[in-house]
């Protein structure tokens, strides 16, 4: 298996159904309580890209990128469109001596704050800033983990904040496609669902 550095087809992607999704076992007492267990520490995402097949044009872009993934098999990029903007998210303050820092996108309300790692930032859209200044220069990041490295590492004490656009890896989670053809240019497909992986 690999990791193709191809984003799934955006005009099938933005008619998908889905979201992010836990895994969570409930166990109900005799007394009607609940007993719960967490059994993934944060989501993943699941996307049914079925609702956006409407024509051959749509099938014969699908039933491609299906056949060159392997199915199952190879992942890829998928543009979350519910979720794949992240703005001024802090990364990090510098020390002095630490040059690379993880790209992530914090998710707060005020009682409960989580961190995502984010791992596939798209290419040409991430800005770095120090103390809220936008660094022009003297850093990169690479677009296939989502770490920035600085040419010189940031002073101690200042705070690193970034704005991004990112997709997440994924892979389909079927390993038929099955297309009826209702009429002429009219297709419709079963279930087609991708489901973002953990690396």
């Amino acid at each position: 298996m690999a990791f193709h550095d191809i984003r799934f087809p955006e005009d099938l992607s933005y008619g998908a159904q889905g979201g992010p999704e836990f895994n969570t076992t409930v166990v109900i007492m005799k007394s009607g309580q609940e007993s719960r267990n967490q059994n993934w520490l944060e989501s993943r995402v699941r996307w049914d890209v079925s609702t956006a097949i409407k024509d051959k044009g749509d099938a014969e872009i699908l039933i491609a990128f299906f056949r060159l993934r392997k199915g199952r098999f190879h992942a890829f990029r998928f543009k979350d469109h519910l979720d794949y903007i992240a703005t001024l998210q802090p990364i990090g303050t510098g020390t002095g001596a630490l040059t690379t820092f993880q790209l992530s996108k914090t998710y707060n309300d005020g009682l409960i704050l989580t961190n995502r790692v984010i791992t596939r930032p798209v290419a040409g859209t991430t800005k770095i800033y120090f103390n809220g200044v936008q660094q022009m220069s003297g850093w990169t990041v690479n677009t296939t983990t989502g770490i920035v490295t600085f040419s010189v590492a940031p002073g101690a004490g200042i705070a690193i904040t970034a704005s991004f656009e990112f997709d997440i890896p994924a892979r389909f989670d079927i390993d038929q496609l099955r297309v009826t053809i209702q009429g002429y240019d009219a297709f419709i497909a079963d279930s087609v669902n991708i489901v973002e992986i953990r690396e």
